[in-house]
């Protein structure tokens, strides 16, 4: 008898073993990013837990591997970090939506979004193939919480020349 039981035993703990390792290999599925300079901002990570956990209505969060970063879709549709480089002066578009301030930079099948007039600033990136900037909308409710730094977007017929 004692020699039927070892099979079995070890046959139980090789399964065990083969279910946690798959259990394992799904929580490892996080979108593999770099944090941004100034990831670590007090203001970055109150605007971590704000973020929509769906973006453009069918995207949802996954988990990232770096501090103050997020993305949405598999393959990703939107990416975002906060934390960037603050900009000073731009020549792209700049505009406002949901009370933030944004510069749009058209990069063909991606557009970058970064906030202007926020500090810590925040860079969303989105895929023209999957989503639309609907998703700077659906974000610009948890970013309106970064502190202004007093510079906002001017209309055109504002710049002297």
């Amino acid at each position: 008898m004692d020699t039927v039981r070892r099979p079995l035993r070890w046959t139980a703990i090789a399964g065990v073993a083969v279910a946690l390792a798959a259990g394992l290999t799904g929580c490892t599925n996080a979108v593999s990013m770099s944090p941004a300079p100034s990831a670590d901002a007090a203001a970055c990570a109150a605007v971590q837990v704000r973020l929509p956990s769906t973006v453009d209505t069918k995207y949802a969060m996954r988990n990232t591997n770096a501090q103050s970063t997020a993305a949405w879709g598999d393959p990703e549709a939107a990416i975002y970090h906060c934390g960037v480089a603050v900009p000073t002066v731009s020549d792209l578009p700049c505009f406002s939506q949901g009370g933030v301030d944004w510069i749009r930079d058209d990069r063909g099948a991606q557009i970058v979004f970064t906030t202007f007039g926020r500090t810590p600033a925040v860079q969303v990136v989105i895929d023209t193939k999957l989503t639309t900037s609907q998703v700077v909308q659906d974000l610009s409710d948890a970013v309106s919480t970064l502190p202004k730094d007093g510079r906002e977007c001017l209309d055109p017929s504002q710049v002297q020349r």
